[in-house]
């Protein structure tokens, strides 16, 4: 997924395979959030800004988008494996509780790759929230621009821990999985303020 063109990613999003789905799209929103500032932090390097930020701005944001580009491979994987779980025999109880075992396993793998989006969204979140009063004001709407594609990374991942928390019993991942829905309400309400911040400055 790393190295296709974005056409051909769009073709298979589209087509009626497993995977890529919402997961991986959630990702490259991450992916695409973390490039956004660190275009911004860069294009911020004249004497009037802090370096020390902007270079932390910079080292974090290429580091996540990199970290999200690997979630997204790893999030169409764990959907696969899922699919595949679904394709057991289920003739015998013998078969059927494996089957079941099977899926329970595969849910709780998948659900992680979508744990870790939101918990890079807050990341996200919390950089953008440093940039937005510091970085160059020619490129601010690029903050805010991060700032949504941190939100839609969040809010769509949220979306597939849930319907994959619906298929477990007593996986031990529950209770940090059902703990994430906080985090992307947190995600949500951070992103707007930086959003409506910015919409307040270009209003002038």
């Amino acid at each position: 997924m790393r190295d296709e063109t974005i056409s051909a990613f769009l073709d298979q999003l589209a087509a009626r395979v497993p995977a890529p789905g919402g997961g991986a799209t959630a990702a490259l929103h991450a992916a695409q959030s973390a490039a956004l500032l660190a275009m911004v932090a860069r294009y911020s390097d004249a004497a009037k800004y802090d370096a020390d930020l902007m270079n932390h701005v910079i080292t974090e944001a290429d580091e996540i988008r990199s970290d999200a580009l690997e979630l997204a491979e790893a999030d169409a994987a764990a959907f696969g494996a899922v699919a595949d779980a679904y394709t057991l025999p289920k003739e015998t109880d013998e078969e059927r509780q494996g089957r079941s075992a099977a899926i329970e396993v595969a849910l709780a793998e998948a659900a992680r790759p979508p744990a870790d989006v939101v918990r890079l969204a807050l990341l996200l979140v919390s950089l953008a929230e440093e940039l937005r009063p510091a970085g160059n004001r020619n490129v601010i709407t690029d903050v805010a621009a991060a700032a949504e594609a941190a939100r839609a990374a969040a809010v769509t991942a949220q979306f597939n821990i849930d319907v994959n928390l619906r298929g477990l019993k007593d996986s031990p991942v529950q209770a940090e999985l059902a703990a994430m829905s906080e985090v992307t309400d947190d995600v949500v309400t951070r992103a707007d303020r930086v959003v409506a911040a910015i919409r307040e400055e270009i209003a002038r």
